[in-house]
């Protein structure tokens, strides 16, 4: 990710307090971003997310981290962003709950002028996380289709990639999309080829 795809974000901010994000929007404005929501309702939150597709969200900690922790899962939810917790003064126990909701990172108020560094650094760790889990989701996806092949040629593992890598080849398509077809198609097929009778 260059820093030219981390100039102007898209930002939604969150806050139980009003008061602080009217601080907060002119810090994220003067770095270069675009605040596309401010909410302040749990209700409301999960909606607003999933309309606006923002490049990163920063929740608040305001009176109740409570309140905190339910807009950091609606976003989380909703959203194929990295979420970031803005706190006042250090607070372990709510950065811990934080991250078990899906936070990335936390940043405080002492450290504004560091803001768009810490954006920089979850951004490249979100996309580094989303790449990894498509990675596994594809291997899975891959394995699954091995192990139908192995079922319904009665094959061994090696036998059944080599034959996915050579149809693969033969048919000039990816591993992961003949992959993708043999598991959305298994169903339809007979566990066993069935007689036809001819006569």
């Amino acid at each position: 990710m260059s820093n030219r795809e981390t100039e102007h974000l898209r930002v939604l901010i969150a806050n139980e307090r009003e008061d602080r994000l009217a601080v907060v929007a002119p810090i994220v404005a003067a770095l270069g971003h675009e605040v596309i929501a401010r909410e302040i309702e749990v209700e409301d939150v999960g909606a607003v997310t999933a309309r606006e597709r923002p490049d990163v969200a920063l929740v608040g900690l305001g009176e109740s981290s409570e309140h905190a922790l339910h807009l950091v899962e609606k976003i989380v939810h909703e959203s194929a962003c990295p979420v970031i917790a803005l706190i006042h003064a250090p607070d372990p126990d709510f950065v811990k709950e934080a991250s078990k909701r899906g936070v990335f990172a936390y940043i405080t108020d002492a450290d504004a002028k560091d803001w768009q560094s810490s954006i920089d650094i979850v951004l490249r760790r979100f996309a580094e996380y989303h790449d990894l889990e498509g990675a596994f989701g594809r291997r899975a996806l891959t394995e699954r289709a091995k192990g139908i092949l192995m079922e319904r040629h009665s094959i061994d593992d090696a036998t059944a990639f080599e034959m996915l890598r050579e149809h693969s080849r033969t048919d000039n398509r990816k591993v992961i999309d003949l992959a993708t077809a043999i598991v959305d198609g298994h169903r339809l097929l007979p566990k066993q080829p069935q007689d036809v009778d001819r006569s």
